[in-house]
């Protein structure tokens, strides 16, 4: 399907944003990567391995994939709607206070719940609510930054995702021993703060493209078979799967240390707040400068790096004979996964269509949200059948399968075209 929308104005000709701009743009990520990190890392894994430990691996797979299915479609979706959205407050506001609002309930729900089947109801709610405010969120960057500034708007991007998910597994570790329930609910809480700080004090204007037919011709034509034209956008999307179905290892830690190293659960679970901590301060000292870095090196060698050096460290911790030496072997992993998260952004900003940039974000980004699924069915399987060969061995396998994840990743983007979009378009009007 054809979008019939004006042609922007080109990023480079916008003006410069103060730092303090950017950071604005940015707090949210911190606010959804609390959730999401408390959640994959610390809650679901407990609460699911206290109903079913044989079959935890299986199982938490199981409840992610059906959950992200929601992802998938809602992304895209909504943030093709909240492009051609005209209203008081902008084009994404609406949609962002809507969903963040949301997300509290339904965690409030998630906490409540006593069973495998309600746990997964609430969680696919979540995964509505929370997508409805990050399709529109991700527009940001492409629609309010200029080109000078992409590689540090991603930068930052990449800093406030690294927090964010050292706070959600600091809450959730806290609440493990005390209340679970309060700790689930405080993500939330934590979220929709930054939400509110996003949406009073971010300048997006109100302009919006016309809308080409009604809404549900909108919403429906966020699937039209003219993505299969954008190569690029397709070879990103499979990059961002592989390589964010590693970073998704994470949630297996805490199996990892309590059969690989024989730990108790509190003490798993402490380890797992520390690991990810190590993770985080690794991520953010080498996510900003990694977004500068690719504005001079280019983006493709910067994410060749960056699997490179995460692989590394995940192939060291599936060998390391002890806890503390594990911990150690994150930190390649975390420079790894720091340099990806700004870098891949910017590349994503760069190379996506500019007339509709909710659509095209949304679509990377809910393709990517199967990544974790993805990883899960494969490395928990291994978890599980290797485990229950030697229940030592299994959780090792598991960030054996994460290292081959991030060696695709580099295979794959090896297709991906980096010349920016602006540059297509003028060499295109020139010609």
């Amino acid at each position: 399907m054809s979008h019939a929308a004006p042609a922007p104005s080109l990023a480079a000709e916008r003006p410069l944003l103060p730092l303090s701009q950017l950071l604005k743009l940015s707090i949210y990520w911190f606010g959804i990567l609390t959730i999401w990190g408390g959640l994959n890392n610390i809650i679901l894994p407990h609460r699911i391995d206290e109903i079913d430990t044989a079959n935890a691996g299986f199982l938490l797979a199981i409840i992610n994939g059906v959950a992200v299915l929601m992802a998938i479609v809602v992304q895209p979706t909504v943030g093709m709607l909240s492009d051609y959205t005209v209203s008081r407050w902008g084009r994404r506001k609406p949609y962002i206070v809507i969903g963040a609002s949301l997300d509290v309930v339904f965690l409030f729900g998630l906490a409540a719940s006593q069973t495998y089947l309600m746990i997964l109801v609430f969680l696919v709610l979540l995964q509505f609510s929370s997508n409805f405010a990050q399709g529109p969120f991700q527009g940001y960057v492409p629609d309010l930054v200029p080109a000078r500034q992409v590689g540090t708007a991603s930068g930052l991007m990449g800093v406030m995702i690294v927090m964010g998910q050292i706070a959600g597994v600091g809450v959730a570790t806290l609440g493990l021993p005390g209340s679970l329930f309060l700790a689930t609910v405080g993500l939330g809480l934590i979220e929709l703060a930054t939400a509110l700080v996003l949406v009073t004090s971010v300048r997006e204007g109100s302009d919006a493209p016309p809308r080409p037919g009604s809404w549900m011709k909108v919403a429906t034509s966020a699937w039209g078979t003219d993505i299969l034209k954008e190569s690029n956008v397709l070879w990103l999307l499979l990059v961002r799967l592989l390589f964010l179905g590693a970073v998704t290892s994470t949630s297996l830690v805490l199996f990892y240390f309590k059969r690989t190293h024989g730990l108790v659960e509190e003490e798993a679970a402490g380890l797992v707040f520390i690991g990810t901590l190590v993770v985080g301060i690794a991520t953010a000292a080498a996510a900003f400068p990694g977004g500068k870095l690719s504005d001079r090196f280019g983006r493709r060698p910067m994410i060749w790096a960056a699997c490179g050096i995460a692989s590394v460290g995940m192939l060291l911790v599936a060998i390391a004979p002890s806890p503390w030496l594990a911990i150690a072997a994150f930190v390649p992993f975390g420079i790894g996964v720091g340099i990806f998260l700004s870098v891949d952004w910017a590349l994503m900003t760069d190379v996506i269509p500019k007339d509709t940039t909710g659509r095209y974000m949304g679509i990377l980004n809910a393709g990517t949200a199967a990544a974790g699924p993805i990883f899960l069915l494969v490395a928990g399987q291994v978890l599980d059948r290797v485990g229950a060969i030697d229940r030592t061995l299994g959780p090792r396998a598991a960030m054996v399968v994460a290292a081959l994840f991030l060696v695709g990743a580099a295979v794959a983007l090896l297709k991906v075209d980096p010349t920016r979009r602006e540059a297509v378009a003028i060499a295109a009007s020139v010609a």
